[in-house]
């Protein structure tokens, strides 16, 4: 599919993982997807990106970031100004560098951590997609259009991880809410994008290091996980609506897009929503996991869905 022929994105943090499958989804659709990160060569590199997003069928330019130095990604807007004539059209604010910190500090509670466990989780994240949204909204509003796409998580609503983590993603969330209203009269859109479990490199080392009973039954077997080219391909379908701005400032779940828009993830199937009983049934219960396309795909009210999360163990 190339309805994104002739689109200009950006995705931060695209050397592996969620932003590397959000650049090949783009390009799978048409889009010229500039990337960043910080290492150009060796594995898990921007340039092993650029090849996966061409193979797709899209046009990649890689560009060395590191999203610590706002000088370095004042220069990355100027060369897209510069080399695009001023067109910017999606932005997937991605980048993230706390999984490091978050697995060091995993299983203690936060006091027993430095306090700097706050900037090595918000810092290339929360902070960055701040600095990137106001240059990429600079350069949508002299066109009166564009997408921001701020990828957050299910921790934006109750307790993964690490007090830290969650205020990071919870404060994404209302960063792409206020950024809406702020954005609207541009014809501007901003959305929360949560993707589910994804089986990222990091994900998969992090699920065989943990040994606790409720990280463990989550995380352990690899249950109802996602492959990160699912968010880019359910990115890519929210990008073509038509009238996208009838979802700005919302919170919009990857697998109920892949549901929305018949999408599939990279082995050909697709997961159930984290909220629908086809995934909150067998995780409560293991032993139903290999029956769980027989459970109905209903999705629980956001309510009953929150105090439900209030009550469980933490991951």
């Amino acid at each position: 599919m190339s309805d994104l022929k002739g689109k200009v994105a950006l995705v931060t943090g695209a050397t592996r993982g969620v932003g590397k499958g959000i650049a090949i989804g783009l390009g799978e659709a048409g889009a010229t997807v500039y990337i960043t990160g910080r290492s150009l060569e060796a594995s898990g590199s921007l340039q092993e990106t650029q090849l996966a997003v061409e193979e797709a069928g899209g046009k990649c330019i890689p560009v060395r970031v590191d999203h610590r130095d706002d000088e370095q990604v004042r220069l990355l807007f100027q060369r897209i100004q510069d080399e695009q004539q001023g067109q910017l059209d999606l932005l997937v604010n991605n980048v993230f560098s706390g999984v490091q910190a978050i697995k060091n500090a995993y299983g203690k509670p936060f006091w027993q951590s430095e306090p700097t466990l706050w900037d090595a989780v918000n810092n290339v994240g929360l902070r960055s997609h701040y600095i990137t949204s106001v240059l990429a909204a600079r350069m949508m509003s002299d066109h009166h259009k564009g997408i921001i796409f701020t990828i957050s998580s299910w921790g934006g609503m109750s307790y993964i991880f690490t007090p830290a983590y969650g205020a990071g993603k919870s404060a994404c969330d209302r960063l792409a809410a206020d950024m809406a209203v702020e954005l609207k009269p541009d014809n501007i859109a901003s959305i929360s994008i949560w993707p589910g479990i994804v089986g990222t490199e990091q994900m998969t080392d992090f699920a065989k290091q943990t040994d606790e009973g409720d990280a463990q039954t989550i995380l352990g077997d690899g249950f109802n996980w996602e492959t990160p080219l699912l968010t880019g391909r359910a990115i890519a379908a929210l990008a073509r609506e038509p009238n996208i701005m009838k979802h700005t400032g919302k919170v919009q779940i990857v697998a109920e897009l892949a549901e929305k828009y018949n999408l599939v993830d990279q082995n050909g199937d697709r997961p159930a929503s984290l909220r629908s009983l086809r995934f909150v049934i067998p995780l409560t219960f293991p032993p139903l996991r290999k029956y769980a396309w027989l459970i109905p795909n209903l999705k629980l009210p956001w309510f009953l869905l929150l105090w439900g999360m209030l009550k469980s163990p933490k991951i």
